[in-house]
């Protein structure tokens, strides 16, 4: 069975997607953006925007009865390569080790001119 799940702690989507799909204990998580859920405005520096991120991600993982040591897999998409030291020590706060698996890759542009979007797969 296929469940939306959504946290009121974050933005809302800015798409017609869903924040999450919950299928049978699977969580699939969108990627996250660094929206601030109270001014909807996207702001701060890279490592502002990771921390913002990945403290949406422990939302999102919280409404679907899960967490950052479930987290299986995460992709990472960055505006430029560059930040990827300063991304992956703000990463190394919110996950503990066996870390998840994880592809980054750097992209041309991403929604709202994010600099970081972080997507993931867990398990409840």
């Amino acid at each position: 069975m296929k469940k939306a799940i959504v946290s009121s702690q974050l933005s809302a989507a800015v798409g017609p997607y869903s924040q999450a799909i919950d299928v049978n204990g699977q969580i699939y998580l969108s990627g996250i953006i660094a929206i601030d859920p109270e001014t909807g405005v996207l702001s701060g520096s890279v490592e502002e925007q990771a921390e913002r991120v990945l403290t949406g991600l422990e939302y999102v993982l919280a409404a679907a009865g899960s967490s950052m040591d479930q987290v299986v897999k995460t992709t990472v998409f960055l505006k430029s390569m560059e930040d990827f030291d300063k991304v992956n020590a703000i990463y190394a706060q919110h996950f503990r080790q066996p870390y998840p698996a994880r592809v980054c890759v750097e992209v041309s542009g991403l929604p709202k001119n994010a600099l970081v979007e972080i997507d993931a797969i867990a398990y409840r």
